[in-house]
């Protein structure tokens, strides 16, 4: 396939950062961003001196929609099109209480204004020029990073687990839900949406947790689902193993 131009929301670390490189690697023409615009090109010079690869910068916050709007006139302006919008930026407040009883709905806020309000308003913003480098043969992509604990069917089943992250994974399947109704009306532009848990991975949402995977292996699941054509399928909660529960 010939070469897309992409960005990855919240790319200056971890998952996100790791899909950047392996991007670029594939010879993409790759944004990494990022709120704090030293961190995000702090990043960037890591690739290229670690990695010998070039890739480009746009800060971007996806809370603040000035900033999301002149990230979009910057890569219009650099490009002139978007083929693929990887929604990789959120937090998950983990460090705070997120218990069903007693959460305070000051975490809850703070957990979707990047992880739901802030995907779909960087999702609206991007769309025209997502429309706009969309063709019958080379679909523009729309790929938002999800997690096992936004699986409404798992989490109610009996081998649901870490229920007491309210705000993370409320966020999360909010998300699941938008990313099944913004597939739907896209459908028929070929345009192409699907939601990929990476799965357990040690980043910094989780203080690096030992035995899970690397960032490049998490990276590596979602690079599967970033770059598709027109004959792939949209829709789909995915991860590993193929289709996962909603």
């Amino acid at each position: 396939m010939a070469n897309k131009v992409i960005l990855v929301t919240g790319s200056n670390t971890g998952i996100g950062f790791e899909l950047v490189h392996l991007l670029a690697h594939k010879g993409h023409i790759v944004y990494l961003s990022s709120r704090n615009e030293s961190a995000g090109r702090d990043a960037v010079n890591k690739i290229r001196a670690e990695r010998s690869l070039d890739v480009k910068y746009v800060q971007l916050d996806v809370t603040d929609i000035a900033s999301v709007k002149a990230a979009e006139a910057t890569i219009r302006k650099a490009e002139g099109c978007l083929n693929v919008l990887v929604n990789n930026a959120g937090t998950g407040e983990i460090g705070r209480p997120q218990g069903a009883t007693d959460i305070d709905i000051a975490v809850i806020r703070a957990a979707f204004e990047p992880n739901f309000f802030g995907l779909v308003q960087a999702t609206t913003t991007f769309l025209p020029l997502l429309r706009s480098s969309s063709t019958l043969d080379a679909p523009s992509v729309i790929l938002n990073v999800s997690t096992d604990m936004a699986s409404n069917s798992l989490m109610a089943g009996p081998h649901g687990f870490l229920h007491n992250l309210v705000a993370y994974n409320t966020s999360k399947a909010a998300m699941n839900s938008y990313t099944i109704a913004l597939a739907h009306e896209l459908k028929e532009e070929g345009i192409k949406v699907n939601c990929a848990t990476p799965g357990f991975t040690s980043t910094a949402l989780n203080g690096f947790k030992e035995g899970a995977k690397t960032a490049e292996q998490g990276a590596e699941m979602l690079m599967k689902w970033a770059i598709l054509g027109k004959d792939d399928k949209t829709g789909l909660f995915v991860n590993d193993a193929g289709e996962f529960p909603w």
